[in-house]
């Protein structure tokens, strides 16, 4: 299975698709998907990717977290796959943080996302997993889910004033970089 996928882009109809629940997660077919996926998220330092971003109209996606240079503060987990995800519970509070997609090259925003989930999906193996997540990665799980929904994040947006370029988001955090440092 090959792993230079292209990335479906804001605009293309197909990453606005409603993605089908994954039904043989023990197919070979399937399996090879996930592999590739994983390859394909490490390759490109992603924290994630969603199959409906290259175009696989199934509901998994792949979390990968870990700190670099766009998330500093990001906490560490290993190519996790997440079938058939689905939120249960979630905190009343949200919180706007920055976010960033493959899917919508060269632009920032900040996001309002709740700060606290329960959710429920299954691994590769089948092993069905309940978990809370907060944050960081709560952030992340619902950026992932929405592509699954055939949402981006810019659809969360308030305001305009809440979106910017990369290179002057970037600059932004050098800059904030700069005074924290003194």
């Amino acid at each position: 299975m090959k792993t230079d996928f292209d990335i479906l882009e804001l605009g293309q109809s197909d990453l606005r698709r409603i993605a089908e629940p994954v039904t043989d997660i023990q197919s070979t077919v399937f399996q090879q998907k996930i592999d590739a996926l994983i390859e394909f998220v490490k390759q490109r330092g992603g924290m994630g990717i969603a199959a409906t971003q290259v175009g696989i109209n199934q509901r998994f996606f792949i979390m990968s977290s870990h700190p670099n240079d766009r998330y500093p503060y990001a906490p560490d987990m290993p190519a996790t796959s997440v079938i058939n995800p689905e939120i249960v519970w979630h905190s009343d509070a949200m919180e706007k943080d920055w976010e960033g997609c493959l899917s919508v090259p060269g632009l920032r925003a900040l996001v309002p996302r709740y700060q606290q989930i329960k959710v429920r999906y299954l691994l590769r193996n089948g092993e069905l997993v309940e978990t809370e997540y907060h944050d960081f990665m709560a952030r992340l799980f619902q950026h992932e889910l929405d592509h699954l929904d055939g949402k981006v994040f810019v659809d969360r947006v308030e305001s305009s004033l809440d979106m910017m370029t990369e290179s002057s988001w970037r600059s932004m955090l050098t800059q904030q970089s700069g005074d924290n440092d003194k």
